[in-house]
């Protein structure tokens, strides 16, 4: 959330749509986590709101991340990464798809294989966009944009390598062992 805040000032709701929208394909939080951690946030002197009133609604708070806020971003981004075992469904079918019949399985990494190929086309439209859009910022590494690009970049390795890694388990199936490849 501070990242997303770190860009600009949001409510609690533009931030839940900001999540979906922005940072939903790599990372997720329920509506009904963001605001208990915005109070947290809030507490800890990390971002602060102020209230907008507005006309035929409820007034909104708008949260911006304060200076502490943004320090403990800056720190955050470059703390070491405590490796965790990925929880990944398909690969432990995989791991037991000598088990399976053939053809379901066949079925299923197919299916798979094209909702992944599919997020990757969406991956390369919002990419193309960006690369149009944005030019020489996607080069700067101090500018959001690369920040966004570059997650962006991530999405699009993983759902190509994931797409391909489906295609590969259904070939195989599809021979019955034949070959290695």
């Amino acid at each position: 959330m501070l990242g997303l805040l770190a860009r600009e000032a949001l409510s609690g709701y533009d931030l839940a749509s900001r999540m979906r929208e922005r940072v939903g394909f790599f990372w997720q939080a329920r509506h009904s986590q963001i605001y208990p951690e915005l109070a947290r946030l809030e507490g800890d002197e990390m971002v602060v709101h102020r209230v907008v009133e507005q006309r035929d609604r409820p007034d909104k708070k708008v949260y911006e991340i304060t200076d502490v806020g943004l320090e403990a971003l800056k720190e955050w981004v470059t703390a070491p990464v405590k490796p965790r075992a990925t929880r990944d469904e398909m690969v432990l079918k995989a791991y037991s798809v000598w088990l399976a019949d053939p053809e379901k399985a066949v079925t299923l990494f197919r299916e798979q294989q094209r909702l992944h190929e599919e997020q990757l086309l969406r991956y390369e439209e919002i990419e193309a966009w960006m690369e149009e859009e944005w030019g020489e910022d996607l080069s700067l590494p101090s500018s959001p944009r690369f920040a966004s690009y570059a997650a962006l970049r991530r999405g699009i390795i993983h759902e190509r390598g994931y797409a391909e890694w489906c295609g590969w388990v259904a070939d195989r199936l599809e021979k019955g062992g034949a070959g290695t490849g």
